[in-house]
């Protein structure tokens, strides 16, 4: 089993920043591609931003410019530094990860999701 835990969300001003992380665990053998999605009330779950395992980003139009996403390898974690936050970036935020767990197996986890509000 691959579990997914994700800290940093909470309540900021608009133009204020969060960082979000996500750390796996479990019987892992490699990850893959790792990506951050967000669900809004009433919205289909939407792609934030994903990283390759050799470190090629893929952002929304809507937070170009804005997020960065990155990962650690070794400590196998997954990392979204938001900036210059708007009220419709609110939403819960989910990390997703694909690799390789104990006996070869693929998996394709996500975690449980955390909440990021920005309002004034």
């Amino acid at each position: 089993q691959v579990q997914l835990v994700e800290s940093g969300g909470g309540s900021v001003q608009p133009g204020g920043s969060l960082r979000l992380s996500c750390a796996a665990s479990g019987s892992i053998l490699s990850l893959n591609a790792m990506g951050w999605y967000r669900q809004s009330p009433g919205k289909q779950r939407e792609l934030v931003a994903t990283i390759t395992s050799g470190g090629s980003t893929n952002y929304a139009d809507s937070v170009e410019g804005r997020f960065t996403i990155s990962r650690d390898n070794v400590k196998k974690t997954l990392n979204l530094e938001m900036t210059s936050l708007k009220p419709e970036d609110t939403a819960v935020y989910y990390c997703n990860v694909k690799g390789r767990r104990s006996y070869d197996l693929p998996f394709d986890s996500w975690g449980t999701g955390t909440q990021v509000t920005v309002s004034t």
